[in-house]
């Protein structure tokens, strides 16, 4: 069971940037990111496969941009051009089986871990 771990959350007026990080006990599987508002259903943000191949939710495309350090075991989230919507929870995940299983609706579903999360709050 990998052991994952946030950081970078904050606050920030739209328009703004935060680029959040994930350290991971190891890190040879399909990582992602995804995120949940109070009230909400779970939404998958963004993937990256061991390969660096990357999948993005519709809603986040061209803003974010979803990376990893797999040497230092660390995955990133840069999030640019930030809006209300995307105030919520983000929660770093990792997903086994491969990478037939390396999908961003995978982490809307059923990652196999997942962080404690850090809070993102964007003000208008």
């Amino acid at each position: 069971q990998v052991h994952l771990v946030e950081s970078g959350g904050g606050s920030v007026q739209a328009g703004g940037s935060l680029r959040l990080s994930c350290a991971a006990s190891h890190s040879n599987y399909c990582m992602g990111w995804f995120r949940q508002a109070p009230g909400k259903e779970r939404e998958g943000v963004a993937a990256i496969d061991v390969d660096g191949s990357t999948g993005y939710a519709d809603s986040v495309q061209g803003r974010f941009t979803i990376s990893r350090d797999n040497a230092k075991n660390t995955l990133y989230l840069q999030m640019n051009s930030l809006k209300p919507q995307d105030t919520a929870m983000y929660y770093c995940a990792a997903v086994y089986g491969g990478s037939r299983y390396c999908r961003v609706d995978r982490y809307s579903v059923a990652p196999d871990a997942w962080g404690q999360g850090t809070q993102v709050t964007v003000s208008s």
